[in-house]
């Protein structure tokens, strides 16, 4: 992905992690709306949207439309204010018992060495952007919801992050601060399929913990 320029300038390092599954245990989002919602609300919510859940294991719709239905379900007409009370509860009690001990270690190296750090996840900003403070990275690229009048409208403000989306997102957050990408060194880390268009981006890549082969997407 890089290469030195003529001045032998060294190249800016970024370590990318995905979220659920990678520096935490499994996904996040389910056990977000069943701790925040309560189990009458979720199954409700999972209900309504079980036919585009379904279509979505058939493989039958993307994985954009099916959590844009679950979200809408879930989450529209819920306060910020409200939101952000379950956001806080989640970081502090129920991850700590989710994290991977050998990715944060991971993570932590990488601050250590000066590395810029980024969550590139598909799990939701609403949360997500507490994660980033309490592990001091340097940017998260994530689902945005999109909040009107102080309420979750249910709606995704920007695309779902995940497979190609997460490049994209990345190649932007780089953009914005002035890094050509061939000016980089990238270590990704993934445990999915919508991880693997990050994956091959990168110089040095882990996928589920073992060093990645690249493939195709």
């Amino acid at each position: 992905m890089h290469e030195i320029g003529s001045a032998g300038k060294a190249p800016v390092v970024v370590a990318a992690f995905d979220f659920d599954g990678t520096l935490t245990r499994r996904d996040t989002l389910l056990p977000y709306l069943r701790r925040s919602l309560g189990w009458p609300r979720f199954l409700l919510a999972v209900l309504c949207s079980s036919p585009w859940l379904v279509a979505y294991a058939c493989r039958l719709i993307s994985n954009h439309r099916a959590k844009a239905r679950l979200l809408q379900a879930s989450l529209g007409g819920c306060s910020a204010a409200q939101i952000e009370r379950w956001s806080a509860d989640f970081v502090t009690h129920y991850l700590p018992r989710q994290w991977q001990a050998k990715a944060l270690a991971r993570l932590r190296w990488h601050q250590q060495q000066g590395h810029d750090c980024v969550i590139v996840s598909a799990s939701p900003g609403i949360y997500l952007h507490g994660v980033g403070e309490l592990l001091r990275v340097d940017a998260v690229l994530c689902t945005e919801l999109e909040v009107r009048d102080g309420t979750l409208t249910g709606r995704m403000a920007t695309r779902n992050c995940h497979g190609e989306e997460k490049v994209l997102r990345l190649q932007a957050w780089l953009a914005g601060r002035g890094v050509a990408v061939t000016s980089v060194v990238l270590h990704a880390y993934g445990d999915s399929r919508g991880d693997v268009p990050l994956l091959n981006l990168a110089d040095y890549a882990h996928y589920q913990g073992q060093p990645w082969v690249r493939q195709p997407s």
